[in-house]
């Protein structure tokens, strides 16, 4: 075969599969190919091929075109399975946080199925038949090599008018991919533009975006942004009477505050009984005595548990185009850290992992914690492969605080809990609750086994607390990071069907608990006012006697002792511009008029979405003055 036969049949073949491979991608992604999306995918396959065939040597062609195949392969594998975990099309920032997968890799392991493997066939294919060509062709290497350097030397004219014509194939392909991306970006909906663009084009359109925001955000004020937000907020009824004063305002003023995020924690475990059992029997208990919201949801981004320790203390939305730690660890974040220490309050966040972990030595420091406690303070128990368990973290916890105690100043501590992460293999040992037979060594089943040590682990903080003297004079929130079942893995019918219980594979999942305790309150109240993560710190302000708008504090959340109808958006695992409001969670299409709604109480499709309207449009404009509130706050020393 001639030089010019051999490089056309490669560089065809490999096009073709690479096509073939969106195409199976789109099918993970979509459960479909249309025309519209498998012409975005070739156009895209043939600008990268061209500019190969153009810039490569002619004897690393071959070499190159599948090497090009082989990485180009293992960025499909990889985002076919962030999706499954996470729901959302990953962009070219989520490859900053690759470092993060070996820490999680027992919750990934269990998503990787034998059809995702489709991505390499054709590589291991093509590997064995070259070892045998290697091995036929042994004897006849002299005469092959001859042969391909005299064919090398081939007719330049042949090679010029080659070069032309793939020229001219980038040109076209170039452009028409150029005119594609600029029709799509509008679309906020994550999905729809990346079904619309391909997995390809979308990581263009998002370079595009996030360029064009931070140009716009590079020529704002943050002062001028803060007094766009008050007044954006102000357009929102969220309280019948502003007149009155805050309930609640300074009931736990100068008392210790003990936060504690507990990992992959939703609320329909509160309450939940397995035959006699309860399955959260000292979360119940803390309910009867505390402020208990069981319509709470996630809102976390791209950095997941960390991101959720960013939003309960700064009220600021995520991005979602990267983890927060990592993106605005070198700022001088507002923080609840910060409020308490002009109130004289010492600080201090426990984690078992390394602090290197989600950029956490970046995140406490911009947050204002005085210490951090990582993974050296611990002794391994060997719980899990983050190693340390919640028992042994809340020990050294309950010393620590013993030490900022005897400061005779109030101290402010976050826990961050890791017990309960995936995969939910609790110590046999380690166990106090029965499951079913039926679900013994399911995902259902270990998640609810993890979920009730986490609770038991609570318990035992708080019993130290009160053994110590610490507990009377401290409020104390508990609440979730995030949604631990999977429904790739458990679907929601299934949930019904063994639980008992309603169960949607989006309302339920992304609904976590949050509970606050404020001392001497023995009779509890459940609010069922729609509310997030945002809210944490507003709301703990007020107990704490705390007033933001006197400290000129932007927050992004609302005071839920203090609001009557609250909207918060969420824009990971979910598309930009859905949102829970008092009524229902909204998700949009390609914008607000193709859009669905979920009643939070029956978790039954709404058919007339008219009346969300205003609340899309508001929490679009809020999301994105968020975004620009926080790409404006001042950078910290080093």
């Amino acid at each position: 075969m001639n030089w010019k036969a051999n490089k056309l049949t490669t560089l065809i073949s490999i096009t073709l599969l690479l096509i073939a491979k969106l195409c199976l991608l789109r099918f993970f992604y979509f459960k479909e190919v249309t025309g519209v999306g498998l012409l975005a995918d070739t156009l895209s396959i043939l600008v990268f091929m061209c500019l190969l065939d153009l810039v490569v040597p002619l004897k690393a062609k071959r070499a190159a075109f599948w090497s090009f195949n082989l990485i180009f392969s293992l960025i499909l594998f990889a985002a076919t399975l962030y999706q499954i975990h996470f729901g959302s099309v990953p962009t070219y920032t989520t490859l900053t946080e690759l470092g993060q997968v070996g820490q999680v890799r027992a919750s990934i392991t269990p998503l990787i199925k034998p059809i995702h493997f489709l991505f390499f066939i054709d590589l291991a294919i093509g590997l064995t038949w070259v070892l045998v060509r290697v091995v036929m062709r042994r004897k006849r290497k002299h005469v092959h090599t001859l042969g391909y350097i005299m064919g090398s030397t081939r007719s330049r004219g042949s090679t010029m008018k080659w070069n032309i014509i793939v020229a001219l194939t980038l040109v076209l392909s170039l452009g028409s991919s150029i005119l594609v991306i600029n029709r799509s970006l509008h679309i906020d909906n994550e999905l729809v533009q990346a079904e619309k663009l391909g997995f390809v084009n979308y990581q263009v359109a998002a370079m595009l975006k996030n360029k064009q925001e931070n140009a716009m955000i590079a020529n704002g004020n943050l002062q001028d942004t803060k007094l766009e937000v008050k007044a954006l907020q102000s357009t929102y009824p969220y309280r019948a009477n502003n007149a009155e004063p805050p309930a609640h305002f300074g009931s736990a003023k100068g008392m210790n505050v003990i936060i504690v995020q507990m990992e992959a924690f939703q609320n329909f475990p509160i309450h939940l009984k397995l035959g006699q059992q309860e399955v959260t029997p000292v979360l119940n208990q803390l309910a009867k005595e505390s402020f208990y919201f069981p319509y709470f949801y996630q809102q976390i981004g791209q950095g997941n548990t960390s991101d959720a320790e960013f939003i309960s203390n700064t009220s600021i939305y995520p991005t979602g185009t990267e983890a927060m730690s990592a993106g605005f660890g070198n700022r001088e974040l507002p923080s609840l850290s910060r409020l308490l220490h002009e109130q004289q309050y010492n600080s201090a966040t426990f984690h078992i992992n390394d602090v290197t972990f989600w950029s956490r030595n970046l995140l406490y420091p911009a947050l204002g914690f005085d210490h951090y406690y990582d993974k050296p303070f611990y002794i391994n128990d060997l719980f899990n492969d983050f190693g340390a368990s919640d028992e042994e973290m809340y020990r050294v916890g309950i010393e620590k605080m013993k030490e900022m105690s005897a400061d005779k100043k109030p101290f402010y501590a976050q826990f961050v809990t890791t017990s309960s992460h995936a995969p939910f293999v609790i110590p046999e040992d380690q166990r106090r609750l029965t499951v079913p037979a039926d679900m013994e060594g399911s995902q259902l089943g270990n998640y609810l086994t993890a979920v009730n040590y986490t609770d038991y682990a609570l318990g035992k903080l708080i019993e130290q607390l009160k053994a110590n003297g610490m507990w009377d004079n401290t409020v104390l929130v508990a609440y979730g990071d995030h949604f631990g079942i999977n429904p790739k893995e458990t679907d929601g019918a299934e949930i019904t069907e063994k639980l008992g219980i309603p169960y949607d594979n989006q309302i339920s999942r992304f609904n976590i608990p949050l509970l606050i305790h404020v001392p001497k309150q023995m009779d509890g109240k459940v609010i069922e006012l729609t509310g997030g993560q945002l809210d944490i710190m507003p709301t703990v302000a007020n107990l704490m006697g705390v007033s933001l708008e006197d400290k000129n504090f932007t927050a992004f959340g609302r005071d839920l002792l203090n609001t009557d109808r609250n909207v918060v958006g969420m824009r990971y695992y979910l598309p930009t511009g859905s949102f829970f409001n008092n009524d229902v969670m909204f998700i949009p299409g390609t914008g607000f008029e193709d859009g669905t709604a979920i009643s939070l109480k029956t978790l039954l499709p709404v058919q007339d979405v008219s009346a969300y309207g205003k609340d899309y449009d508001y929490i679009m404009s809020l999301m994105k003055l968020s975004d620009k509130y926080v790409k404006l706050l001042p950078k910290r020393s080093p």
